[in-house]
């Protein structure tokens, strides 16, 4: 029996391929399996082995589409076969994704994993437009809100 393997839940940044960090390309150019987001840059994708398998989540409504459900299992899957997985996710793994969900899945199997930051497009958007979020004589704060929550 081969020893489980990591699972990497790698922030991939807004969409430009020059805001993955450092971490996360360490992380692409060792990895087995890539299971990655349709918004995230394809660029980045040449970073992993040519031998790495490539997995597409797919998107939303589409026949393609893989569930959260299989996605998860394909993540538990792919490491207890002793493959590094890297779960490249849009932005941050931690807003907006279901990173947090994955990070549950992953403990509750035993399955070592880490979390790698991304930058959000919550900061980059207003940056690269010149907005400040938070100015000492304007703004102390800000909030950030989901557009979709669980039905549930």
């Amino acid at each position: 029996m081969k020893t489980r393997g990591t699972v990497y839940l790698v922030g991939a940044g807004p969409g430009d391929a020059g805001l993955l960090t450092l971490r996360g390309a360490e992380l692409l150019r060792q990895a087995d399996v890539v299971v990655y987001d349709m918004l995230v840059n394809p660029a980045l994708l040449h970073l992993a082995p040519p031998n790495a398998e490539r997995i597409c989540r797919g998107s939303r409504g589409t026949a393609a589409a893989l569930s959260q459900e299989q996605l998860t299992s394909l993540l538990l899957t792919r490491s207890r076969e002793g493959k590094c997985v890297v779960r490249l996710k849009g932005g941050d793994p931690y807003i907006f994704g279901r990173g947090g969900e994955e990070a549950e899945e992953l403990a509750a199997a035993r399955i070592p994993f880490e979390v790698v930051p991304g930058v959000s497009s919550i900061s980059a958007a207003p940056n690269y437009a010149g907005i400040a979020l938070t100015h000492r004589e304007h703004c102390s704060s800000f909030t950030v809100l989901t557009g979709h929550e669980d039905p549930n």
